[in-house]
């Protein structure tokens, strides 16, 4: 499964936690599997604990991969969105002052007005703190989120939009803002399905 370095990196500490929060269902053992069919050096293993810009975005992409194929679409899928969560989760302590989403003053604005600033505060930290190009833009019943640069499908192909990761990311980024609401996240194009960029559709309104 290995992939060809792109020469775009992702901040360690969130590769650590999509590591180890795939490692937490499958075991340690499981996750070397993985590393080793990815092609993903042994020394990464886990990632550095640190906001450093340095995990190739082509071992991002070959570790989800290898667990698409190796858990089978389902199984892949519950763990990229399970781990997608956890990125969001884990990393919040590090990012949630730069993102401004912290303060308690965030907290009291309305919801829609939440999505909006929440979901602007999430492309501004990726774009600052990694090579993962994203933007955000107001579609009337919706947002439109796009991620120019994809570390989760870099170097794959797919008949189908396959990046689990980054929808389980949004809608715990969502939850987060929103005081606990569920916000159904839709990728509707994938770069790795031969679409331009891998974009998806932000519900205004919650599922719940």
């Amino acid at each position: 499964m290995a992939i060809e370095k792109s020469k775009l990196n992702y901040p360690n500490k969130m590769a650590r936690l999509f590591v180890e929060s795939v490692e937490e269902t499958i075991g340690s053992e499981a996750m070397r599997a993985v590393y080793n069919t990815a092609g993903v050096p042994s020394n990464l293993y886990p990632p550095p604990n640190n906001l450093a810009k340095e995990f190739d975005f082509a071992y991002f992409s070959a570790l989800v991969g290898t667990i698409d194929q190796m858990y089978g679409g389902r199984g892949g899928r519950g763990l990229a969105l399970h781990a997608g969560r956890a990125g969001f989760a884990g990393g919040l302590g590090e990012y949630g002052p730069v993102m401004g989403i912290s303060d308690l003053a965030f907290k009291a604005i309305p919801l829609r007005a939440k999505l909006k600033v929440g979901l602007k505060a999430f492309v501004e930290t990726f774009n600052k703190f990694s090579d993962q190009i994203t933007s955000v833009a107001d579609a009337g019943d919706h947002f439109v989120y796009t991620i120019h640069q994809c570390p989760v499908c870099w170097g794959r192909t797919s008949p189908k939009p396959i990046c689990y990761v980054s929808v389980g990311l949004i809608i715990e980024g969502l939850r987060w803002v929103s005081g606990g609401r569920t916000f159904g996240v839709e990728e509707v194009a994938c770069h790795a399905a031969g679409d331009e960029f891998c974009v998806f559709h932000v519900p205004k309104e919650p599922e719940d």
